[in-house]
């Protein structure tokens, strides 16, 4: 029988896929903007830091820019939805309002990057790749803040260590771990692979991925919107 989410209840069914595909977004988003767009991460702020550290150890120039364009690009993104979001009440069993029109606004910003990609052919030029960097960032920060704001009936989706340490000290000796950490890190890994065959066979289509996905995750969420809407007025 289908597992209904009820007030209370937290995060259903629907809510944990729609939380699998955003990570697969980033995936993607990672994969892409590693290994072209100047080698820095989109949402990984913590190796950011680290290549900007090692850049500025060498004295490379084009490294701290890279580094810093992401960096900012992300602090955007995440005071963008802080600012939208800021006094929202947090819902344990669906994404409130806000957070749904934030994630429409971070597929907007991609479907935009996924066109200036398909312009360029795959390949961006200098200055194509420096935008292209600071947009994703910026829906990386996006995306992370969303998920802050979602609260419990979210979990991060762009950065996962955390998430594998937590799995590991508190699912050791469990017999019942959290079954959706492995889809998610499984989720991760699947998107970034995703992108690199779709760079590798048809590289004007790769930057639509994350688009695709994220605006699939976004419509897999407003369904648990939905029913939660309609089983309290079943209750009404």
């Amino acid at each position: 029988m289908e597992q209904r989410e009820r007030p209370g209840d937290g995060p259903g069914p629907t809510t944990c896929v729609a939380v699998v595909v955003l990570v697969a977004a980033s995936g993607a988003v990672e994969a892409i903007s590693f290994t072209a767009l100047d080698h820095v991460f989109a949402g990984v702020m913590t190796s950011n830091l680290a290549l900007l550290g090692m850049a500025i150890g060498r004295g490379r120039g084009t490294g701290v820019a890279s580094a810093v364009l992401a960096l900012a690009g992300f602090g955007v993104g995440a005071g963008l939805v802080a600012w939208v979001t800021h006094g929202r009440a947090e819902v344990a069993t669906h994404w409130p309002p806000r957070v749904m029109f934030c994630l429409i606004g971070e597929a907007v910003l991609l479907a935009v990057g996924a066109g200036f990609w398909a312009a360029s052919g795959g390949a961006p030029g200098a200055v194509a790749r420096d935008a292209l960097q600071c947009g994703a960032a910026m829906a990386m920060g996006g995306q992370a803040a969303t998920m802050v704001a979602a609260g419990r009936a979210a979990a991060p989706t762009t950065y996962l260590t955390g998430t594998l340490a937590t799995y590991i000290v508190h699912g050791v000796g469990r017999s019942r771990p959290d079954g959706w950490v492995p889809a998610r890190l499984g989720a991760l890994i699947v998107g970034a692979a995703a992108a690199m065959a779709l760079r590798r066979v048809a590289p004007a289509w790769a930057g639509a991925l994350p688009f695709v996905l994220v605006a699939a995750a976004t419509l897999i969420a407003a369904r648990a919107v939905f029913r939660h809407r309609a089983a309290g007025g079943r209750q009404a």
